[in-house]
C-alpha cells in the first residue's frame, strides 16, 4: 500500500472510531469510562484491557441501537443551531417537544449529534 493510501485509510479508520466514540459521552458511557479509569489507578486492569472494554463498548452500543430500539420519535422545536462537519450533523433546538405513540415530554434544549450509520460498518 502507498502513502498517500495508508494516510487516507488511517484518516478512515481515526473517523470511524471518532463516531463509534459518541456514545462515551452518554451517561452509562461516562460511568463506565469513570470505572475503567478508577479500576487502572488502582491496578486492577491495565490500561491496554480499558481500551479493549472501551472500544467493545462502542461497538456494542451501535449494535444494540441499531438492533433494538424499535420506537419512533417525532421530534419538534425552534432550530437554534445547526452544523455539518465530518459527516457529523449537529443540532440545537430549543423549546422542543419529543412525542412517541405514548407519551411526549417537553425540553427547553436539546442537542441532537447525528452521523451516518453506514460509515460506522466501513
Amino acid at each position: 500500500m502507498d502513502t498517500e493510501a495508508c494516510r487516507n485509510d488511517f484518516i478512515a479508520r481515526s473517523y470511524v472510531m471518532a463516531t463509534f466514540e459518541l456514545y462515551r459521552r452518554s451517561t452509562i458511557g461516562m460511568c463506565l469510562t469513570e470505572t475503567l479509569d478508577e479500576m487502572v489507578q488502582s491496578g486492577t486492569l491495565s490500561p491496554e484491557l480499558a481500551i479493549q472494554v472501551l472500544v467493545q463498548f462502542d461497538k456494542s452500543m451501535t449494535e444494540a441501537l441499531e438492533s433494538q430500539v424499535k420506537t419512533k420519535v417525532t421530534i419538534k422545536g425552534h432550530l437554534h443551531t445547526y452544523r455539518f462537519c465530518d459527516n457529523v450533523w449537529t443540532f440545537i433546538l430549543q423549546d422542543a417537544m419529543f412525542k412517541s405513540e405514548d407519551r411526549q415530554e417537553n425540553v427547553s434544549q436539546v442537542k441532537i449529534v447525528a452521523c451516518d450509520s453506514k460509515l460506522l460498518t466501513q
